[in-house]
């Protein structure tokens, strides 16, 4: 969902914010379209972001992609949904091989594991013989759930979760997933590129509509 440190960030804000985040100020910054992020995983402040182009998967254009839904067919993981909240933020911001540094800091980590317990945000969990494989986790905010970022420890682990999560939407009225970027990756999912302009409509459309995650 959000794209490796480094990366340019169109739209974010030349202010860093302190090393801590108060929840009421992520749920404003949400509501206008920023979100926060770290340079690296050992930098202490985060910078408010909001791209020119959005990455965004419509739920009434939502798709599975044929393979995935095959090698789901055995049924290969237990689904959950916000049990283990803390374990999959905290893998989140696990470096890896392919990915030696995150964007998720200390100051993240708290300010999203407090939304958690005050109900806004939320994981989707893949399990595993009683082992997390794979999850995501993110922001519900009226009728749009903001994603934040996912990880896999097995094969197509964070994709079931991200399949689960579209389906469960659906179900409960969501009108779409702010991917934040553009990723060629979850095209096949259906997402597209949006301006701005375009999201923040969406945005206040989804904030004015009714939808209980």
């Amino acid at each position: 969902m959000c794209p490796p440190p480094g990366q340019a960030h169109n739209g974010a804000m030349p202010r860093d914010s302190a090393n801590s985040i108060r929840t009421d100020e992520l749920l404003q910054a949400y509501s206008l379209g920023y979100f926060p992020m770290a340079r690296s995983r050992d930098d202490e402040s985060v910078v408010w972001v909001l791209p020119d182009e959005r990455g965004v998967i419509p739920l009434d254009k939502a798709r599975a992609p044929k393979r995935l839904t095959r090698f789901l067919k055995n049924n290969p993981f237990e689904i959950r949904i916000d049990t283990a909240f803390s374990q999959v933020i905290a893998a989140c911001a696990e470096a890896t091989n392919a990915r030696p540094d995150t964007w998720i800091n200390d100051a993240i980590i708290e300010a999203y594991t407090e939304l958690h317990h005050e109900g806004h945000a939320h994981s989707i969990e893949c399990w595993r013989d009683g082992k997390l494989v794979g999850g995501l986790y993110g922001v519900a905010l009226g009728a749009a759930f903001c994603g934040e970022s996912m990880f896999s420890r097995e094969t197509n682990a964070s994709k079931a979760a991200l399949l689960y999560l579209i389906e469960h939407l659906k179900r409960r009225g969501f009108h779409f997933i702010d991917a934040q970027f553009f990723n060629e990756h979850l095209v096949q999912f259906g997402l597209i590129g949006v301006p701005d302009a375009d999201y923040q409509a969406a945005l206040q459309k989804a904030l004015a509509s009714d939808a209980a995650f």
